[in-house]
């Protein structure tokens, strides 16, 4: 007999704080521009012969010198896209004025403070000295001795007559140049460039409904912009803006991103391509040279691929669709593995060997989440039955069709272990983002799967994500699934701030997210290899903001009072360059900070980087579970021989346990 569990953080006690810091309906498109979509616009249509014109790449370097240079950029959209872009776009060009406009808020309110509305690694870095300015700095060119930061040039003298090796570089304190505001008129008005990142999902209803590209908030957005925007502004999207401006010319083009969640700052630093569509003419060459110039700034050229609008626009489609395709079919086999006895990771890795395939997104699991990949294939699946070709859209529409089986497929396989019912039972559910090391949940797995196990009738479904704050879950958990189903309204559902509180009494627990914290592999010592490289000596005689930013995480994890999470607990533990200005103050009032101290837990407003500091000691879960203490392994993130041994009985998908192997 179990003693009474710790309680659950109650919904109607975080009910007054502020919305959700993580949005669960897309707030921001994972793309610059809306996917493509048939359209009789002759703009468009009548290309002309280009057989007889140069290619477009060429073109871009012709066009370069006589694009006028870009000062002032606007963001529109400051979600999960536009909010981490514009960061590094204005880290990399301290001499660009980059705003981010939105009429939300409390979202700006909160990429003004400590709490930004989203968590991405590395984000936090950047966001600071382009948001908060920096102070100078001085830097060794060449590892020393002592290897740390030199803040002052008193500093520089000495260590100079010591005789350290290599030089002392003096870098220039920094002026804010990102900006994020509610003012869209002003903004607008004055941008050179004007990127679009707002919301485009999935129709609902209507013409196209469950495939088709719902553009209400897209078209609101155009209008706005189109009606402020100035003469020969570049805007960064393809619509027809006439329709606002009669007579005034916009130059148009396509600029999607290929970003993933929990990478994104990462993708964006080290992007193995940028893509920028723009139509066949000269003025047209000249915007796409005026927006990679840009991106040159950190980017080589030679990554910096120009094609025609509409197919920079099926690229992307293409390239998210594909990348589900392979998702989805490695989950097919998964289910012919649990069948006969195959081992899904074997089959994975030698498949994955072959270079022709290699071993990316051949995970099996639960399926994909996120706002790109199920939107960008239905959308595909619209444009193919638009353009009458059935086969095509079935072929697509079969990836959907494939990712809701395997989460289907998981449920029923929790409700059959449980011999056929979950009345009166607890069931937890470890992970609500969509992935690993963000707070993204859009088309979060997690909640289909709660809606799921709703339905069996169980006495509590407990919810535990280590980045996403309890408040915020409980909102949307309630809004997608329903107020009856929080158990604050009397329904099974309660979200918890503490992994063991929402483990204890649990007939199942359930990996619904890859979080490092939920592994129970051993902690491995450091490994030098993994960690940080030293950027020194330097590839330029002065430091570049990304030799600046990788010696920051080096000196991060290199300092001899490290603590296992590799991040010491003294003052200067975040900045040992001493390039930071103080965070700004948050009012008395601020519900973030309220969060915090009701939870008792930062979540992922947190100034530190989000780092497993500890794993789920899976003895201590065992303890306090009921037997027969089943384990749901949805993300393959288990070592089932060592949960075995503990006592626990693992299913993972498409994966051998020792318990089957012996039926």
């Amino acid at each position: 007999m179990n003693p009474l569990p710790p309680s659950a953080v109650e919904a109607d006690e975080l009910g007054a704080l502020d919305d959700s810091t993580a949005p669960t309906t897309p707030e921001g498109s994972l793309t610059f521009s809306p996917p493509l979509r048939p359209q009789d616009d002759a703009a468009y249509l009548n290309l002309g012969s280009r057989a007889n014109s140069p290619p477009l790449s060429s073109a871009l370097s012709d066009a370069a010198a006589r694009a006028s240079p870009v000062r002032n950029i606007c963001c529109v959209g400051a979600g999960f896209v536009g909010g981490p872009t514009a960061a590094v776009i204005a880290f990399h060009n301290p001499d660009i004025r980059v705003t981010v406009v939105d009429r939300d808020e409390k979202r700006i309110r909160r990429w003004n403070s400590r709490h930004p509305p989203i968590y991405e690694p590395g984000l936090n870095d950047i966001l600071r000295i382009a948001r908060d300015g920096s102070r100078e700095c001085v830097v060794a060119s060449s590892p020393t001795n002592c290897d740390a930061a030199v803040s002052s040039r008193d500093d520089e003298a000495a260590g100079a007559s010591e005789g350290h090796p290599g030089r002392l570089i003096t870098v220039a304190a920094r002026q804010p140049n990102l900006v994020f505001t509610t003012d869209v008129a002003k903004c607008v008005s004055e941008a050179d460039v004007v990127l679009i990142a707002v919301n485009t999902p999935t129709k609902s209803r209507g013409n196209g409904a469950g495939s088709a590209t719902d553009m209400a908030a897209f078209e609101a957005v155009t209008a706005v912009v189109a009606q402020h925007a100035s003469p020969g502004t570049i805007i960064v999207e393809k619509s027809t803006l006439a329709l606002y401006q009669p007579g005034v010319h916009f130059e148009v083009l396509s600029n999607p991103e290929f970003l993933a969640a929990g990478t994104a700052v990462k993708d964006l630093l080290h992007a193995d391509r940028i893509l920028i569509g723009s139509s066949d003419t000269a003025s047209g060459h000249r915007a796409a040279a005026a927006l990679a110039s840009v991106y040159a700034s950190w980017i080589p050229r030679s990554r910096i691929i120009t094609t025609h609008v509409f197919s920079s626009e099926l690229a992307k489609l293409v390239a998210n669709s594909m990348l589900a395709q392979r998702i989805s079919s490695i989950n097919s086999i998964a289910a012919v593995c649990d069948a006969t006895g195959a081992d899904v990771d074997e089959v994975a890795g030698a498949i994955g060997a072959d270079p022709r395939i290699g071993g990316k997104f051949l995970r099996a699991g639960i399926g994909f989440g996120g706002s790109c990949f199920k939107k960008d294939v239905l959308s595909l699946v619209y444009l193919a039955e638009t353009l009458v070709l059935p086969e095509v859209a079935s072929y697509w529409r079969a990836v959907i069709e494939m990712n809701e089986f395997a989460r289907n497929r998981f449920v029923s396989r929790v409700v059959k272990c449980l011999n056929n019912t979950l009345a009166g039972k607890k069931v937890t559910v470890l992970g609500y983002a969509f992935k690993k090391d963000t707070n993204d949940t859009r088309e979060s797995p997690a909640l289909d799967i709660i809606r799921a196990l709703e339905e069996e009738g169980p006495r509590e479904i407990a919810v535990f994500d280590p980045l996403c704050i309890p408040a915020q879950m409980a909102d949307e958990i309630g809004r997608f699934a329903g107020p009856g189903a929080l158990q604050s309204n009397g329904g099974p559902v309660a979200v918890y701030a503490d992994v063991y509180a929402a483990c204890w009494g649990a007939d199942a627990v359930l990996i619904t997210t890859e979080f490092d914290e939920f592994r129970n592999a051993p902690v491995a010592a450091p490994n030098a290899d993994a960690r940080p490289a030293d950027p020194r000596p330097f590839a330029r005689a002065e430091p570049h903001e990304t030799d600046l930013l990788a010696l920051q995480s080096y000196l991060r994890l290199s300092q001899p009072s490290a603590t296992p999470s590799g991040l010491d607990s003294g003052p200067d533990a975040e900045d040992p360059l001493n390039r930071f200005h103080p965070m700004p103050p948050c009012p008395e009032d601020c519900p973030d900070c309220r969060a915090e101290r009701v939870t008792g837990s930062a979540g992922y407003g947190a100034s530190k980087e989000h780092v497993a500091k500890s794993r789920v000691d899976w003895s201590k879960v065992y303890y306090h579970m009921n037997r027969p203490h089943w384990v749901f392994d949805g993300r393959g993130v288990l070592d089932i021989a060592g949960m075995e041994k503990i006592g626990f009985r693992v299913e993972s998908v498409g994966r051998r346990s020792r318990m089957a192997m012996m039926v």
